[in-house]
């Protein structure tokens, strides 16, 4: 039916009731008696309304469906519309409520820094990625200008530019930062922050890599190429040149090979294609292969013990043998005739842990947290002498990392030098 309908009809029907009753006071008792009834029950009726107005009144200014007030007449029809709307308001309120939780939620899990300004840069709002990225305090810094927030001159000129089709690339608080504005509703601009350090850090260390392994590839190349072009330009050369120039032509190939193995090595080590297949290891079997191989290379010109008190642990038997048989190896080379390198594998109360000591030259602290990038010589001249690729430190690095083992290196110059592996507690 139609709502206007609704409200009149029964308006009509109650008004006609009021007359009819005083049609009737005025038959059986005059006009006098007739007009003061009808008097009396329109004074109710306005006082009714009244009361009716007091309680929607009372109810607007505390919003609660639960004391909305039952009314009569017309009243019936008002109060249980004005329910609904308010039911399906505080449902809207409800979703609304969720969904903005979610947003900040979903905000604060960011990796990139999201921060809102009004027109004139005063800040809104910022997440805690925006807060580190820009060295922010949201409850502090809320309502404050952002170039003075944000005090670096590549970043006021961008702002003042006005120019957002393109990101602002910024170097703040020891980070590399992609930044940029992006315009919303009129009088709204969101600022997002993006930290670019570690991919920064990435495309240094691959073109470090390229560069490092093509020079490291030349050389050897250089020598066999060489020697190639005097054979071939000199077919009547002694004998004892031509053997001389084999050998070195061979040196330099096994060079090239134990560089190349290794770079393959460290590339499928880093690969997400290659997971670590846990198995039992015998480490007292491993560290004995490591042990004969380093007397090997040793040539009998050091004196170099083993000791095994540790457990077996669990992972990649041949991965581990690689990671200790480059540490032992490094201990050797880096130690000079008549020194001593002591291999030790034992259980401690954090985790079992395998270390080398040796009597070696030493490192100076300056290049201990750098040894395990690839191709990093504390002594270029040095690491050709020893036959080194560059790559045994880098390799270990991941073996462990695959292994959750770190790696503890001390020394001091001349004095030798310890490296600790250490593997978590079972």
């Amino acid at each position: 039916m139609n709502p206007r309908l609704l409200f009149w009809v029964p308006a009509l029907l109650r008004l006609l009731m009021l007359l009819g009753l005083a049609g009737l006071a005025w038959s059986m008792a005059g006009v006098v008696a007739g007009l003061s009834v009808a008097v009396l029950l329109l004074l109710f009726q306005i006082l009714l309304q009244l009361s009716y107005l007091q309680q929607l009144s009372n109810w607007l200014d505390d919003f609660n469906s639960a004391k909305l007030p039952d009314g009569w007449g017309a009243w019936t029809d008002v109060f249980s519309r004005l329910y609904r709307l308010r039911r399906d308001d505080e449902r809207s309120q409800a979703e609304l409520t969720e969904w903005l939780a979610r947003f900040r939620q979903a905000m604060h899990l960011l990796p990139d820094g999201v921060a809102i300004m009004d027109d004139v840069l005063f800040l809104e709002w910022c997440n805690p990625a925006a807060e580190r990225h820009l060295g922010l305090t949201l409850a502090r810094d809320k309502g404050m200008r952002v170039t003075n927030l944000v005090r670096h001159p590549d970043f006021i000129d961008y702002i003042v530019l006005g120019r957002y089709e393109q990101p602002l690339t910024l170097s703040l608080r020891d980070r590399k930062l992609i930044v940029q504005i992006i315009p919303f509703e009129n009088r709204r601009q969101i600022l997002v922050t993006h930290d670019a350090t570690e991919s920064a850090r990435i495309e240094e260390m691959r073109r470090d890599f390229i560069a490092n392994a093509s020079h490291e590839l030349r050389t050897p190349l250089t020598v066999i190429v060489g020697f190639l072009e005097i054979a071939s330009t000199t077919p009547d050369l002694d004998v004892a040149s031509r053997q001389a120039h084999l050998k070195l032509m061979t040196e330099q190939g096994h060079r090239m090979q134990r560089l190349i193995e290794d770079m393959l090595t460290l590339s499928r080590l880093e690969s997400v294609d290659y997971p670590l297949r846990p198995e039992p290891v015998a480490v007292k079997a491993v560290i004995e292969d490591v042990l004969e191989e380093a007397r090997a290379l040793s040539g009998g010109q050091h004196a170099i013990s083993a000791s095994i008190e540790g457990p077996d642990v669990v992972g990649s038997a041949d991965e581990l043998r690689s990671a200790f048989a480059n540490l032992a190896s490094n201990a050797v080379r880096y130690t000079a005739p008549g020194g001593a390198v002591q291999l030790r594998w034992r259980d401690m109360p954090e985790g079992p842990q395998f270390s080398v000591t040796d009597t070696g030259i030493g490192i100076d602290q300056l290049h201990i947290a750098r040894l395990t990038e690839r191709f990093y010589r504390v002594d270029k001249s040095r690491s050709r002498e020893t036959q080194g690729t560059g790559l045994g430190l880098a390799i270990v690095k991941h073996v462990l990392l695959r292994h959750r083992a770190s790696l503890s290196i001390h020394s001091e110059p001349g004095k030798g030098s310890t490296f600790t592996v250490m593997f978590p507690k079972r």
